[in-house]
């Protein structure tokens, strides 16, 4: 073998391995660089459900100081927010002590969300509080894992709230 067939050996080896070598970089930055662009795309998206929910929540708060009791539908807290996007349905469920405010997720990729707002006597928020009466207090809870099933409500007994299975409170 001469040594130009030599040269052009090793030169098509060197760039067989170049070939490998950039196959193998895109493939570790999909590993480490997409699942990242992925989870900071979802969080955006679920940030809008955070502040939907967190926003119905404090809204029933004021309509029960206002008036005395919950609001029956999204509309009815007069935030503006739409019952459905393209990522999450929002909802109210109202009892007698309770609103729960949902925003369930249409993708299975993300996380809903449910709030509660509870009616309970002052003297177990405020001990010394001057007389009896009720008030409210609030949770905001999410799903511990995605996907399109709506959470489980928290509870509120002996005092105090707590988020429902499979969900757990977060801050906005």
């Amino acid at each position: 073998m001469t040594n130009n067939q030599e040269s052009s050996l090793s030169n098509a080896a060197c760039r067989g391995c170049g070939c490998l070598l950039l196959i193998a970089g895109i493939g570790l930055m999909n590993g480490i660089a997409l699942p990242f662009y992925l989870n900071n795309t979802n969080r955006s998206k679920q940030s809008e459900a955070k502040q939907y929910v967190s926003s119905m929540n404090k809204a029933q708060q004021a309509d029960f100081a206002e008036k005395s009791v919950f609001s029956r539908s999204v509309n009815a807290l007069g935030l503006g927010i739409k019952t459905e996007t393209t990522n999450y349905k929002y909802s109210v469920r109202v009892t007698k002590q309770t609103a729960f405010n949902y925003g369930v997720s249409k993708q299975p990729q993300l996380k809903s969300y449910v709030g509660g707002v509870f009616l309970v006597p002052v003297k177990e928020v405020e001990p010394n509080a001057a007389k009896d009466g009720i008030t409210t207090i609030s949770i905001f809870c999410q799903a511990d894992s995605p996907g399109t099933i709506k959470p489980a409500e928290p509870t509120y007994e002996k005092g105090k709230i707590d988020c429902g299975q499979g969900t757990r409170q977060v801050t906005k």
